[in-house]
């Protein structure tokens, strides 16, 4: 008896993403992949234009709401068109879409809830795919930090290559999260809280000349946010202070 096929849903939170949208698009397996789905948080490019060229599943913010509200609509959006997995892709080609199938597959087996792509699990792939030292470093040290005090076996808390189960964002508070950067991080808190399966695979890292990139400084606010995030977490843990993100 032939198996069902699952329906995958890729989302894409889109800003500014005309130079690399195509190429992005062009490179998922569509074999593996039953509909596309961009959200376009008021680029003042022509990513929206591409993206309906493309035949995307378009939905447009009126004004420009940040990388986690960004998110939101794009989660709540794919699990109202009955998504049983949501791939979270980039449309700035820094993450590999050809690893589709590899991403989705523990979810497929029932041997994980959530998948993680990792720029680190091979050493030294993220310094050949142009990864800045300053950001290797920073990774290293919130994916340490996270590991301790999550007791969690990851190599990139910071990735935002990410395949859900359906049941994971029926259960997790995303929509309590953050509207900035630390969305998904915030999202591996709730799954760790909720005690869902975690998995990880090798990716390979790609910063090109047209893949969005953060500054230091913000990159400095981003990973102090989400120490005082993992402390709050714990206080929650052992009843001292309730935390609203696990509510």
């Amino acid at each position: 008896m032939q198996k069902k096929k699952l329906n995958v849903i890729v989302v894409m939170p889109a800003y500014n993403a005309e130079k690399t949208l195509e190429k992005t698009y062009n490179d998922i397996p569509k074999g593996y992949v039953s509909e596309v789905i961009l959200v376009d948080d008021c680029s003042n490019d022509d990513t929206i234009k591409i993206a309906k060229k493309l035949g995307l599943i378009v939905i447009v913010h009126k004004k420009n709401k940040g990388y986690g509200a960004n998110q939101k609509t794009c989660y709540k959006y794919a699990l109202g068109k009955n998504a049983e997995i949501i791939v979270l892709l980039h449309p700035d080609y820094q993450y590999d879409p050809k690893k589709i199938p590899k991403l989705i597959k523990p979810l497929k087996e029932g041997k994980a809830d959530v998948v993680y792509g990792s720029r680190m699990l091979i050493k030294g792939a993220a310094k050949k795919g142009g990864m800045p030292w300053w950001k290797r470093i920073g990774n290293m040290a919130l994916t340490l930090y996270f590991k301790i005090f999550l007791n969690i076996k990851l190599t990139d808390v910071a990735t935002g290559y990410i395949a859900y189960s359906r049941k994971v964002l029926e259960v997790i508070p995303f929509h309590k999260n953050s509207d900035g950067f630390t969305f998904d991080e915030e999202a591996m808190i709730q799954v760790v809280a909720k005690k869902f399966k975690i998995a990880e695979i090798p990716i390979p890292t790609r910063y090109e000349d047209d893949s969005s990139s953060t500054s230091f400084p913000v990159c400095m606010r981003y990973g102090l946010n989400l120490f005082w995030k993992i402390i709050r977490y714990k206080l929650h843990k052992y009843g001292i202070k309730k935390y609203y993100l696990l509510e």
